[in-house]
This record gives structure tokens, sequence and C-alpha cells, in this order.
């Protein structure tokens, strides 16, 4: 395991070794959209500052992505900026998700290396050296949970089974447990930033532009503040995003199925009118044939239902609309 076990800092300074020279050269970008954190802000703000010290560098940027808040936490945002130069923000005129806000961030990021992390610390800040250590040779440093501690048991069953049917699905392999936050190279993000699609699915987006990644592994983090804002029905709507957003295999699946019923039918129907024509008054009982109805229908709604998924993500993309709007911002010509 390559997880660090160092004391959160929660606000308070925490003395890191700094290395002889630092880990890497150059500007270095944090992405970190939120929504609604204005307890974890300032938290985040000085963990990440005390985490990075470890890196022999000062020199970064911290881009938060106020996505539609119904609190305080642009306020907080505007008060750290105000203290400190190098903390950016863009702020949108709702919420448009957290997809959106990523992307923005990538956009506006000006940084050799741009990292993705959340601002409740579940995307821990100190494993920020350990990850500039590793990418000498590589493109990426991608992180991953090795459990899910603290999580509810059926939130964690039913994570663990999507990863497996999606890795089932689709041509890509994605990794159990892993998160958005990542170390990237420039060149990385400038090949993401051209996939403007508008139904984004930011996993699938990493695993479709390649490039050679490290993986390091680390226990589940509780946050120290405040409670996550994804509910279960917006995880499962997000679940249905990624499949259709990287796979088609559901669209053979349910011809496939439809193929499977009409021969079973057809087969049926033989068997029915040989054994009437034998034995007579055999073909008999409307309670089962209703079942039978019932279930094709059903059949068929769900076959088109999957249908509509990707009718409705080719409707979105014809329209040609921004992935998001934005209110304000410091950050000089980003749009």
């Amino acid at each position: 395991m390559c997880a660090m076990e160092k004391p959160m800092a929660y606000g308070i300074e925490i003395p890191h070794a700094k290395p002889a020279k630092p880990l890497f050269d150059g500007l270095f970008s944090a992405v970190v959209p939120c929504k609604d954190e204005e307890e974890m802000i300032p938290i985040f703000y000085a963990e990440f500052v005390s985490a990075f010290k470890a890196t022999g560098s000062e020199n970064f940027e911290i881009i938060f992505v106020e996505d539609g808040s119904t609190d305080t936490t642009m306020s907080e945002i505007k008060k750290l900026s105000a203290k400190d130069g190098r903390v950016r923000y863009i702020s949108f005129s709702r919420n448009f998700g957290k997809e959106a806000a990523m992307y923005a961030g990538l956009k506006a990021a000006k940084g050799d290396f741009v990292a993705i992390m959340d601002a409740d610390l579940q995307d821990p800040p100190d494993l920020l050296p350990e990850m500039f250590s590793l990418i000498s040779d590589c493109d990426c440093v991608a992180a991953a949970r090795v459990n899910r501690a603290a999580e509810p048991p059926v939130r964690s069953f039913c994570a663990n089974a999507f990863y497996k049917a999606l890795n089932y699905f689709s041509p890509f392999k994605f990794r159990d447990g892993a998160r958005d936050f990542r170390l990237m190279r420039r060149r990385v993000v400038d090949e993401i930033l051209r996939l403007d699609e508008y139904n984004r699915f930011t996993k699938g987006i990493f695993e479709w532009v390649g490039f050679k990644t490290k993986w390091i592994e680390f226990e589940n983090r509780a946050r120290p503040a405040g409670r996550t804002k994804w509910t279960f029905a917006q995880l499962m709507v997000y679940s249905l995003e990624a499949f259709t957003s990287f796979s088609t295999l559901p669209l053979a699946f349910a011809a496939v199925l439809g193929l499977g019923f009409c021969a079973f039918s057809a087969l049926a129907i033989v068997f029915v009118s040989i054994r009437q024509l034998l034995f007579h008054n055999s073909a008999f009982g409307w309670t089962s044939m209703v079942c039978i109805l019932f279930f094709l229908s059903g059949l068929q709604l769900f076959c088109l239902g999957v249908l509509g998924q990707y009718m409705s993500k080719i409707y979105l993309e014809t329209k040609r609309r921004p992935h998001y709007v934005v209110e304000s911002t410091n950050i000089e010509d980003f749009r």
C-alpha cells in the first residue's frame, strides 16, 4: 500500500519535511469542484498548503469551481482569494453538476501539472508529494481507495456491483475504488479538453485518452465536516450516464434479448400447436397468457428505454448548449 500515514491538519499547520530540491518544475494547478462546502473550504485550504510544502515548491494555484451553492461557500472562497493571490475561483450561475465543474476547472488551469481534488478531503492532499515523486516516468498518477470504510453497506455493495458491470460491458477497464483524484501532465489535460462532449463521464475520458498511468492506494477517509451532496438516486443516474457514455453493449444486449424471445415464442407456438392437435383442449388459461403479455410488454419497454437513453444523448449533443454559465470569476480571459 502506498498510502501515507500522516495526521490530518484540519486547519492546523503540521510540519512537513521539505526536500532538498522541489519534486517538480513549473506550476501546479489544483482543480477543486465544490457545492455547499462552506465548512470545508478553509479546512481544505489549510490542509493543502501544509501538505504541499513537502513537495519543496510553493508554485501552485488552487482553482475553486463553485457549482451553484446555496450557502456561504463563495464568500469563504473570496476571503481566501483576498488573502492569497494563488486562490482563483469560478462561480456558476446555477448548479451544473460536478462533471461541468471539473471541465471548467481544467479549462482554467494554467499549470504544467494539474490535479482534480474534492474539497471534502476524501482526496487527501498529503498524497501529492508521493504522486509527484512517481510522475517522473509516467504521464498520470491516479489514486484509488482500498476500502469504503465509513460508507453505508448498501452504497458500497452497489458501487462494487457497478464497477463489475461497467468492466463487463465497456471495452475499457475501470479500477474499483478509483477517484477523480489524479495528477496529470499538461499534455494529458490538453487531450482531455479536446473532448468537449456535453454528456461527460470523466473517469471514462481518463481511460479513453490513455497515457501511461501509475496508481497509488489509500485508506478511505471520512470527511471532517459537512456531509456528502450525492444522494443515492443521483449516484444511480450517474452510473447510467457512465454505462451509456462508454459502451454500446446495452443496445446489443437489448437486440439479442429481443431475438431470443422471438425464437422462444416461435418454438412455444409450435409446441402448443402440436400438443393441441394431439391431445386437444391443451391450449387454455387466460391468467398465464396475461402474465406472458405483461412480461413481454415490460421487456419491450425496457429495450425502448435503453434505446431512449442513447437517443437522449444525441438530442443533448446536437443542441450544442454550453457546459456551464459563469456568474463570476477572478481568472482573466476565462469564460
